[in-house]
């Protein structure tokens, strides 16, 4: 996967994605950015809107805490997708 094919999102606030499972929820962080948390409130990671050639895709990713620095978990084409990543890794 390249960074070079990633295109910029303008900079107003996106919808909240819609999971179909009811075991997390998303609480906003940014305009592209929500925090991925379960039932008990821990959270699991990030999902970040990101724009593509051919659509948006949704990114799982974890806060490395020692860098302050995003680790990408993996890019999907589905919110959905994207959490289970965050719940199975």
């Amino acid at each position: 996967m390249s960074d070079t094919l990633t295109q910029h999102l303008p900079e107003v606030p996106y919808a909240t994605p819609h999971l179909s499972s009811k075991r997390e929820q998303l609480v906003r962080a940014s305009d592209h950015l929500w925090r991925v948390q379960d039932a008990a409130g821990s959270i699991k990671g990030h999902l970040r809107l990101v724009a593509d050639p051919h659509g948006l895709r949704y990114r799982a990713e974890r806060l490395h805490l020692a860098t302050g620095a995003f680790r990408l978990i993996g890019e999907f084409w589905r919110a959905d997708d994207a959490v289970q990543a965050l719940r199975n890794g």
